[in-house]
């Protein structure tokens, strides 16, 4: 309602803007802000427990102008019903933020009366990200994506970010082999975790990873563990939590470089100096069909189509056109996914379980992974279907994901879920398990049948290396 002081403050305007272009809302949104009654946005935040929280951080905590309702949760089970505590959240916020489940959304909106949703996590298809909207819109909410930019931090050192347009891409053998060529030129290098924040907030606000030791005392998951403990076996500090500003300085006081370890297909929280992007040609075009890996596409000064030893001809050469065309400014380079296994003999003729990376199979979309490929080249006498054996969360995993079929997805992101996972490995009647995972999954779990580990790494595909574009781009920056 407008106040007489306003009615009169009006009466004036209309003579004194009739002929200066000025509109008159702007001018009586000024008049109100000097009022002290500034108009104030409801907002939900839709995430993952990862790039919702960041967002929030930078974008709207702290800013009278927006008030939070919540956040949403999607893809991790159990992340919501916790809270985002008051300590994270601010002074707008003394009682922190409710996190709901995404399902809710709609009532969430009708209920609070809210203004605006921000979508706020990855690896969604383009198509889903507007349903999204449709429900938002709907309801009489706004709805909006923040631009990739305007979220990044700016660091006193030079940052590698490497990202992908999809998960399971291969991401984090990349990222070892950046990591390996940086110490080679005696660079000391501190990689940066996308978020993974799936226990009690409060502990995870700034953590900072170097031995075995530290995984156990933040208590991670089997996804945390498996991003970790391989940098962690190079001698790489990895840091990773909730507040990537005070994140960013902490690493910038041990690395001369830092590298940005991206997560699912999203954008680098931090301005990278190199931004390489992987590809999967298993997934020839999905660069261009899922968000935000399209905006990764766009941004790309590196492009390394990973997996051509493994995918057809036809569907390398279709990711090569996408990136002329739509990143022509980017520069290509060809990888393989190296395979390895240890006394890979074992395999020939056996019944064989393929455990693989979770993410990868789930919202990843992958319906197999490393291990079936080992298991093909191996030549095992079959893959066993393990639907039938699964148990708990891991049934209600396939039944969610309908794509799986011929893999279990290491899913780990409780002592439940683990317990789970450990027994429908046990109940598969199989000679043999294949575990694909970037960890030593039977050191976390009791299984009751003979296994082998089935590694993979970055491996360059030609003449044309991934270390050659680095190490000229890197000079690059000197001059």
């Amino acid at each position: 309602m407008i106040c007489y002081l306003e009615f009169l403050f009006l009466l004036i305007l209309q003579h004194s803007t009739a002929d200066s272009g000025v509109s008159v809302s702007i001018i009586l949104f000024a008049f109100r802000q000097w009022q002290g009654v500034a108009m104030v946005e409801s907002v939900i935040i839709m995430g993952a427990a990862g790039r919702d929280f960041h967002n929030f951080n930078i974008y709207f905590k702290d800013n009278p102008r927006y008030q939070v309702i919540g956040f949403t949760a999607t893809q991790i089970p159990d992340i919501e019903g916790r809270q985002y505590p008051a300590e994270l959240a601010g002074r707008l916020y003394p009682q922190g933020i409710k996190i709901y489940h995404e399902n809710q959304l709609a009532e969430l909106i009708r209920d609070n009366k809210v203004d605006l949703v921000a979508f706020s996590y990855s690896d969604v298809p383009h198509t889903e990200v507007m349903h999204k909207a449709a429900i938002a819109m709907a309801e009489g909410a706004d709805f909006i994506l923040i631009g990739a930019t305007y979220t990044m931090l700016r660091s006193q050192k030079p940052v590698v970010a490497v990202c992908a347009v999809r998960t399971g891409c291969g991401k984090s053998q990349t990222t070892r082999k950046i990591c390996g060529v940086l110490r080679g030129l005696g660079k000391k290098v501190v990689a940066v975790r996308h978020p993974m924040p799936y226990g009690d907030l409060t502990k995870q606000v700034v953590q900072r990873f170097s031995s075995y030791e530290d995984l156990d005392n933040h208590q991670c998951t089997i996804e945390e563990r498996e991003e970790y403990e391989p940098l962690i076996a190079q001698d790489i500090v990895v840091y990773a939590g909730i507040d990537y500003g005070r994140i960013l300085e902490v690493a910038e006081k041990e690395a001369d470089i830092i590298v940005w370890d991206g997560g699912n297909n999203d954008t680098p929280f931090y301005y990278p100096d190199i931004h390489i992007v992987i590809f999967d040609p298993h997934r020839a075009g999905h660069e261009r069909l899922y968000y935000p890996g399209e905006t990764n596409l766009l941004m790309a000064d590196i492009a390394v189509i990973n997996k051509v030893d493994s995918a057809p001809a036809k569907q390398v050469d279709l990711v090569r056109e996408n990136i002329a065309t739509y990143a022509p400014k980017a520069e290509i380079v060809l990888a393989e996914s190296a395979i390895l296994v240890d006394q890979p003999e074992q395999i020939k003729g056996k019944r064989v379980l393929v455990v693989d990376d979770g993410p990868t199979l789930t919202h990843g979309g992958m319906s197999f992974g490393a291990g079936t490929i080992a298991a093909r080249r191996y030549e095992a006498d079959c893959v066993v279907d393990p639907r039938p054996y699964a148990v708990g969360s891991i049934r209600e995993t396939y039944k969610r994901y309908p794509h799986l079929n011929g893999e279990v997805p290491a899913m780990g992101y409780s002592q439940e879920q683990m317990y789970d996972l450990e027994l429908t490995i046990n109940n598969a009647e199989c000679d043999l398990v294949l575990f694909a995972t970037p960890i030593d999954l039977p050191k976390l779990l009791s299984i009751n049948k003979p296994s082998l580990r089935v590694h993979y790494e970055y491996q360059d595909h030609g003449s044309h290396t991934l270390e050659k574009c680095l190490i000229r781009r890197l000079e690059a920056l000197k001059k």
